[in-house]
């Protein structure tokens, strides 16, 4: 689908507002407001952060880094720039240093000041620049595949154990054996596939598990998450605190604050060590304690998706759904696959106008008139009886 812009093209405006900086980007999005100024640091932005930045409705996105870095199509500059976002890249890693939270600044064309002094210049990227970079990208998408076959022989060396023989997966309260299991990513198309899925959920009542913002997903669309499992970084204290069971992702490495956050708001958590990404590890854990069915939302299905997140963690993705195979059904398929029955009412409506039909159809017939004068004479019958019972 071709994405309309929403504004004319025209010389860029100057943009003023308070920044907000982070070097994770869905870390950010969960603290702007509208009419900040997002300062991120990433390379190849996905189609998922865009969107929340976008949602933010921020004034303007500064990125440190190249937004397309040419290694493959990625979708989120397309998106921001279709929505009206201006956007300024290549901005260098010092502008961190003159940039801080809290600080008002300006972006006049392919500049960014503070109390009108330059302290950065990038590149403005507009729609023929970001049509031009993409089709560039997608004719080395050939290399990125290389990379991602890379990845995936080494993570598969890596957490063979864990893919093959469930070792290392966590205890846990919640039973989910034999059961269906709604795994919510805050990712593609999170909110329309939760709104098309309610026939489903009220159907089967599956364990809902939330992925780090998935759980805040499930929270605004009005369900409770059974289970949460992340790092707990792109998450609300609301969703921690609102008694699902929590399982916190740490890295090999010994990388993951989740622990330490789950402990400074007294909230009972276990940890789940892998190198996997965090929707990997709500995956796995629901397969290895034996989920009859396990239905996706917001999660990567396509290699479209695989690449536009960029991240060596998307090899984990593709061997955890070999591991899964037909057991996950993605959120899309099942919203089409499921159709509501006929209401109560649809029913009973139905009904009474065919026996009103029928009814009048006898009154029209001279065959009804002896069928109906018996059954008058049976009623009065039956009348006068129950007269004479209670007298």
């Amino acid at each position: 689908m071709r994405l309309i812009a929403r504004r004319p093209a025209v010389e860029p405006a100057t943009i003023t507002g308070p920044v907000k900086a982070d070097r994770r980007t869905r870390r950010l999005a969960s603290r702007l407001r509208p009419g900040d100024i997002a300062l991120i640091d990433h390379t190849d932005l996905d189609r998922v952060s865009a969107e929340a930045l976008v949602a933010a409705n921020v004034a303007a996105v500064l990125n440190a880094k190249p937004t397309i870095s040419g290694r493959y199509p990625n979708l989120g500059p397309e998106l921001l720039v279709a929505r009206g976002v201006p956007l300024v890249d290549h901005l260098g890693e010092d502008v961190f240093q003159h940039l801080r939270e809290g600080m008002t600044a300006r972006v006049d064309g392919d500049a960014v000041l503070v109390d009108g002094v330059v302290v950065a210049r990038g590149v403005r990227q507009d729609a023929e620049r970001v049509a031009t970079a993409m089709a560039a990208a997608r004719q080395g998408i050939t290399v990125s595949l290389e990379t991602f076959a890379a990845n995936t022989v080494e993570y598969l060396r890596q957490e063979r154990d864990l893919l093959l023989d469930g070792v290392g997966l966590p205890a846990i309260r919640t039973r989910i054996e034999g059961r269906h299991c709604l795994v919510v990513v805050r990712g593609y198309d999170y909110r329309t596939d939760l709104d098309a899925l309610r026939p489903y959920l009220r159907q089967f009542r599956p364990v809902l598990i939330g992925v780090d913002g998935g759980a805040d997903a499930l929270l605004e669309a009005g369900h409770r998450p059974d289970l949460i499992v992340g790092d707990m970084e792109a998450i609300s204290d609301a969703a921690m605190r609102c008694g699902a069971e929590l399982v916190v992702h740490v890295y090999p490495d010994g990388r993951g604050s989740g622990l330490a956050r789950a402990n400074r708001l007294n909230l009972p958590a276990v940890t789940f060590t892998a190198a996997a990404s965090s929707e990997d590890l709500a995956l796995l854990l629901a397969d290895g304690k034996g989920a009859a069915v396990i239905v996706g939302v917001g999660t990567h299905a396509t290699l479209a998706e695989f690449l536009d997140q960029g991240r060596d963690g998307m090899a984990s993705t593709f061997l955890t759904r070999l591991r899964l195979g037909g057991k996950l059904v993605d959120a899309k398929g099942v919203g089409r696959l499921q159709q509501p029955g006929p209401s109560t009412s649809s029913v009973a409506l139905l009904v009474a106008t065919a026996l009103t039909g029928m009814a009048a159809a006898v009154l029209a017939s001279t065959v009804g008139r002896p069928w109906l004068d018996e059954l008058a004479r049976r009623w009065e019958e039956l009348m006068v009886g129950l007269q004479g019972l209670f007298q």
